[in-house]
């Protein structure tokens, strides 16, 4: 209330905020009343007066060695004692003498730091360089205390696997405050949990001495494996987590498992599990993101990416979204316009608080200074009863629970002869993430809710729509989304040659003009992708701006016909595992005389056709059987193979 907004060109003041809409007026005494969730989308607009957004970190901290690492999160403890006066921020206990911000100056604390480091053995340090590093660190984040000389070469340890430093920090947290726990200890418990979560032998661990390194570059400097904690963990409230007053003020994170057969990319049927986001206070979702429950967890980025930057604003979003419209079922919620109508007005925000589950989402420390790089506050979700589930958790049951009778419903029908699977495995992952979408959108954010309801009015429940238009209004301030160019920034990154064929990345190819000057030079450039949209991947060129790159194969694979050719290649993939799975008992073996059961009868009916065995194939034998030719081999006849199949 009573911000000046720029929009259409003009200044406006904001005079008032009910049910989701925005009152403007200008100094020339003209009035406009705007939509809250397309004001802050609009082109141009901006909060005249307000400071600049800062500008998002990039997630490529697995691509840093890990000497590199070291140094930078030490240079980061360093930095936070300077300002702070404390290495854990805030809160964290008490100063040190030469560091009291109510005794000595920044310039003083700053010359004190570089003592104390030149005594410790780094070179080169002065007041200047912890200037300079306590700058660059309020510009860019943790990403400004790297040192990018280490990016040059390849580095094994960057590159280690997401699920191992999980385990890594799981194992930590288990093991903090115990003083006789050895790093040794730490890297079994570490094996233990890959192998609870992911299974016996399906993640490959590093060696022991690279492990090594991890753990120590993962464990807090201040409290490495052994140490005592500095403050007791306290117990849970007694009344619970503080309630959620106001749009995008507490979101939580969940992930549940949803019962819809889905093909993996590598045709075989996979377990779908759903990482959502969910406003505490409207029940709107932020965020929702399908991926295979063998993956692992989502990465924090992709879910603020999801959640805090607008689908209209993002590069190529009307063109990716007519695409998977055209290739999705035929029944479908809402057309083509009226879902880009609903979808601009969708929900997204910047969270005030995440909370986190058990576990949904993957944390890493280059996620943690972009949350603070956001003002974003991380909080683990409340212990709760034995059997009992979360809110979010539960709403989020319910939610899957309800989708997938919408799934089964658009579904086509499966009879004899047609071309699906037979385990009733349809929808590919990129369906079911576009039919998801559509369904939040068009359905679950329109349908009231029983935890929507006001005390005093307990048989009017509100849809998260309305709720989310009526906390707008009482809060009296629009949550901010960030801009498009925020999306790609989020997402996960890595560095990869563009041939002359484009990036190649997942076994896709991306492809675009902005790459010609580029081709085969041997240059690596930093790409960003959504792990689990492989639509388009967005490339950082020499004048530093992400460039989105579609996947170059993109409209083919939605086209109907090439949904067709899907759906009968895992047809022949599943036919393919159970004749691997017969030939063990039936199927030729070398040597033999004879073919396996399902072989020999379509040879005989072959042979029955053709009125004998006068149509038979050179070198076979009478009644069906193959031939088997010197040295143990046998002859191939296609069209047995054909009517076999």
């Amino acid at each position: 209330m009573g911000a000046q907004v720029r929009f259409e060109d003009r200044a406006w003041q904001v005079i008032g905020l009910a049910d989701g809409r925005v009152y403007l007026v200008a100094g020339d005494g003209a009035t406009a009343c705007v939509l809250a969730a397309r004001l802050v989308v609009a082109p141009g607009f901006a909060v005249i007066g307000a400071p600049a957004a800062q500008p998002v970190t990039p997630v490529l901290w697995e691509a840093v060695p890990l000497a590199a690492q070291e140094r930078a999160l030490a240079w980061l403890r360093h930095i936070r004692e300077v300002e702070t006066g404390l290495p854990g921020g805030p809160g964290s206990g008490t100063p040190r003498p030469e560091y009291d911000p109510r005794a000595f100056t920044l310039a003083e604390r700053e010359a004190a730091k570089a003592q104390e480091l030149t005594g410790l053995g780094w070179a080169r340090v002065s007041r200047a360089t912890v200037q300079r590093m306590r700058l660059v660190y309020g510009r860019q984040g943790l990403w400004g205390l790297v040192d990018k000389r280490h990016l040059r070469g390849p580095s094994p340890t960057g590159r280690t696997d997401e699920r191992v430093v999980a385990a890594v920090l799981e194992a930590l947290r288990r093991c903090r405050g115990r003083r006789k726990t050895t790093i040794r200890q730490v890297i079994e418990l570490t094996e233990q949990i890959v192998a609870d979560t992911h299974g016996p032998h399906q993640v490959r661990l590093p060696a022991r001495s690279s492990l090594y390194r991890l753990v120590k570059a993962l464990a807090d400097p201040a409290e490495p494996p052994g140490s005592a904690a500095r403050t007791a963990t306290a117990g849970g409230r007694a009344g619970g987590p503080p309630a959620a007053l106001r749009p995008g003020e507490r979101v939580q994170v969940a992930t549940a498992r949803l019962p819809v057969g889905a093909v993996g990319e590598d045709g075989t049927p996979v377990v779908v599990a759903v990482t959502a986001a969910l406003d505490q206070a409207s029940g709107c979702v932020l965020a929702a993101v399908l991926h295979a429950e063998q993956d692992g967890p989502v990465e924090l980025s992709v879910l603020l990416a999801e959640m805090a930057v607008p689908r209209s604003l993002r590069p190529g979003w009307p063109a990716l979204l007519e695409q998977a419209h055209a290739g999705g079922p035929v029944q479908r919620l809402m057309s083509l316009p009226d879902r880009i109508e609903a979808t601009a007005s969708r929900p997204a925000a910047v969270p005030e608080t995440l909370v986190l589950d058990r576990g949904p989402a993957g944390i890493t420390s280059a996620h943690l200074t972009v949350c603070e790089s956001l003002s974003i506050s991380l909080e683990p979700a409340p212990p709760r009863a034995a059997g009992a589930a979360s809110g979010a958790l539960r709403t989020l049951q319910v939610l899957a629970g309800l989708f997938t009778r919408h799934a089964v419903a658009v579904r086509p029908a499966v009879t004899a002869g047609q071309e699906d699977r037979a385990d009733g495995v349809y929808w590919s992952m990129p369906q079911l993430q576009d039919l998801l979408d559509e369904w939040i959108t068009g359905v679950w954010h329109h349908r009231p809710q029983e935890q929507l309801r006001h005390p005093l009015l307990p048989r009017a429940g509100l849809t998260p729509q309305e709720m989310w238009q009526v906390l707008l209004g009482a809060a009296g301030r629009v949550p901010l989304p960030l801009a498009g160019q925020a999306y790609g920034e989020l997402l996960p990154a890595r560095r990869s040659a563009v041939t002359e064929s484009g990036i190649r990345l997942g076994g896709r190819c991306y492809d675009d003009a902005c790459l010609d000057e580029h081709r085969g030079r041997g240059d690596r450039f930093e790409v960003h992708h959504h792990p689990h949209d492989p639509r388009q991947v967005f490339v950082r060129l020499p004048d530093g701006q992400l460039h989105a790159v579609p996947w170059a194969q993109g409209e083919h694979g939605l086209r109907p016909f090439d949904e067709l050719l899907r759906r009968r290649t895992g047809t022949v993939l599943a036919h393919r595992a159970a004749g691997a799975g017969a030939g063990a008992d039936g199927g030729v073996q070398p040597g033999s005389d004879r073919a396996g059961p399902s072989l020999a009868a379509a040879q005989s009916r072959q042979a029955a056709a053709r009125g004998g065995t006068g149509g038979a194939v050179p070198g076979t034998a009478s009644g069906g059987k193959v031939a088997v030719v010197p040295g143990g081999l046998s002859v191939y006849d296609a069209e047995a193979e054909a009517g076999q199949w």
